[in-house]
């Protein structure tokens, strides 16, 4: 297995899937431009999702993207929002946060979405874009606690987990 196979999600407790649609990111397929990050020729746009049926019991969502491609060792984390509340099932292209929602600092400590940006000569790059369906209304995490310690947090209250792979590479959003 090459480390382009890897999936962060394959080594978690299995939990049931639901429907995510998105008109930014389709399953395996490049990601527009918008979602590029500004330095790459890109709008530092968090993409447009919908999703629906999540499992019995959701109380609220987390909503995150990672890249574990980036040449760090540890991937690198775009987005990050914990407690959305339940009654939320879609967030609008560049969308602030709902309310009650807490975003947190992603790896640039920006509060809120960055986009892709894969360097030059690494690749193509996967960005696992992922709903997490919630036992609790609220995790009650640090707001200024890391998109990696919220998915320990996620592990221990995640019912359900509904996940689109788009791609980009150097020079994708031009």
């Amino acid at each position: 297995m090459s480390d382009r196979d890897y999936d962060p999600y394959a080594r978690l407790d299995p939990v049931p899937s639901f429907p995510l649609t998105s008109d930014d990111v389709v399953d395996g397929q490049p990601l527009p431009a918008a979602v590029y990050g500004a330095d790459a020729g890109g709008q530092d746009r968090s993409p447009q999702l919908t999703w629906s049926d999540p499992p019995a019991g959701t109380k609220s969502f987390a909503v995150t993207m990672y890249d574990p491609d980036a040449p760090t060792g540890s991937g690198f984390w775009h987005w990050a929002v914990a407690d959305i509340p339940a009654s939320v099932t879609s967030l609008a292209a560049g969308a602030e946060a709902p309310e009650g929602a807490v975003v947190l600092p992603n790896e640039l400590r920006q509060r809120g979405f960055t986009g892709a940006t894969p360097p030059q000569g690494t690749g193509v790059h996967r960005y696992f874009v992922v709903v997490h369906a919630v036992d609790v209304e609220s995790l009650g995490v640090d707001p200024d606690i890391t998109p990696a310690v919220l998915g320990f947090n996620l592990h221990f209250h995640t019912l359900g987990r509904a996940i689109l792979v788009g791609t980009a590479e150097f020079g994708g959003a031009e």
